[in-house]
């Protein structure tokens, strides 16, 4: 979409919206992520990471003279068993230990990329990925369940294996926060555990956190589903086009190529993506009309005219939204639930609370369920599960994780 398209698109939304409606006063969303996609090696990874967070923090400055927050910068380097092919057990536990460290230090979230991408890729990696998630603080990383090729069956099964063992091997099981299974995700995405790259490196993507932006125009518009429709469209659509002409003039300031915006109104505590439902429907979440609900939203992401990376969808994490953890608790909706509004939008399951009992090959079915989801319909979807070693149904998680909301576990449908 050239520029000219994308702001006569802009106007024609807007001038629909004006007829019923005026602006509020601004909700502005925050930046989520912004993340530089690079290819290291063993030997120069340092100064290669300095040289991506030269750009991250030159990013971070622009978006902020603009008037955004920006949460967090992050680095994707290319699938870690590239990086290690040819070390020694003892070298590449160097690597990750150091790569670990320099995040600590120069505050950044470090992404290893998938263990696995393909279904023939050796399940051993995907044991290496464990280990790794149980021996670090800041390193994240994934497996791909489905492509377009298909589910990836053998990936399916390692995935479950990794959370299983992570979940029993790291403090309150917090390490499972930091892996995800994912299906039919493209490269380039800003948002982790899933994101990764297969290319040269040298780019950057942006994802927001708007669900306050979409609080806001739900709340206006109870029931009204074409009105609130109309109007989210615009709102998020205007922030977003802010964000990519930031983004346009770091491209050119830098060099590094702009790769694109994940537009999905990724939720965080009380900016919640419950709340907005709850307050358009007058329900609880998980009552009936959500679905519907949620494919608006999704609707309306899909239509924000920048160029578009990642999951673009609805963001639903349990433990990252205070209203659906608290929904979660309740029994209002569960794993099953979740799965059926992802046929409509995205991005799967995501920070799904299990009971530690739950046994891999469970696990596995429902890593499963999802990719077979996915691929059906051939859109991104992962499922970041967060199984709690020890705890039991009716039991309340003990998360000391900023970002994750305790709650009560659940039975599994």
């Amino acid at each position: 979409m050239t520029t000219v398209d994308r702001k006569i698109r802009l106007l024609v939304v807007a001038l629909l919206f004006c007829c019923t409606a005026t602006y509020p006063q601004e909700t502005k969303p925050k930046v989520r992520a912004i993340t530089a996609f690079i290819r290291v090696d063993a030997a120069n990874y340092q100064s290669q990471v300095q040289d991506a967070l030269k750009l991250l923090r030159r990013a971070r400055q622009a978006y902020t003279d603009h008037g955004y927050e920006v949460q967090t910068i992050r680095i994707t380097t290319q699938p870690f068993p590239e990086i290690v092919r040819d070390l020694s057990e003892q070298q590449a536990t160097s690597f990750f230990r150091g790569l670990d460290e320099l995040a600590k230090r120069e505050s950044f979230i470090p992404n290893l990329g998938p263990a696995m991408l393909a279904d023939n890729d050796p399940p051993k990696n995907a044991d290496l990925l464990a280990q790794i998630l149980t021996t670090s603080e800041q390193l994240e990383g994934s497996v791909v369940v489905a492509g377009e090729d298909g589910v990836h069956w053998n990936a399916v099964r390692a995935a479950a294996k990794v959370l299983k063992y992570v979940s029993e091997k790291t403090v309150r099981s917090e390490g499972t926060f930091n892996f995800t299974a994912t299906a039919i995700l493209a490269p380039l995405g800003p948002f982790f555990p899933g994101s990764y790259h297969t290319g040269a490196g040298h780019q950057f993507a942006v994802g927001l956190e708007s669900a306050n932006v979409v609080q806001s125009v739900l709340g206006r518009f109870p029931g009204d589903l074409q009105t609130a429709e109309k109007a989210l469209a615009v709102e998020l659509s205007r922030y977003a086009d802010r964000c990519e002409r930031v983004a346009q003039d770091i491209e050119k300031e830098t060099g590094w190529s702009y790769a694109g915006i994940d537009p999905t109104p990724a939720p965080g505590g009380d900016a919640s993506i419950g709340d907005a439902i709850e307050k358009f429907t007058g329900s609880k979440f998980g009552s009936s009309g959500t679905l519907t609900v949620a494919a608006m939203i999704t609707r309306v992401v899909k239509s924000i005219p920048v160029k578009q990376v990642g999951y673009s969808g609805l963001m639903v994490p349990v433990l990252e939204d205070s209203v659906l953890a608290k929904r979660w608790s309740e029994g209002l909706f569960n794993v099953d639930s979740l799965l059926a509004y992802s046929a409509v939008c995205g991005t799967g399951l995501d920070t799904v609370p299990l009971p530690g009992d739950i046994t891999e090959d469970q696990l596995a079915r429902i890593i499963g369920d999802m990719a077979s989801l996915a691929y059906r319909w051939k859109k991104p979807l992962s499922a970041r599960l967060q199984p709690v070693a020890g705890k039991k149904v009716g039991e309340k998680t003990v998360f000391e994780n900023p970002y994750l909301t305790n709650v009560v576990l659940r039975s599994m449908p």
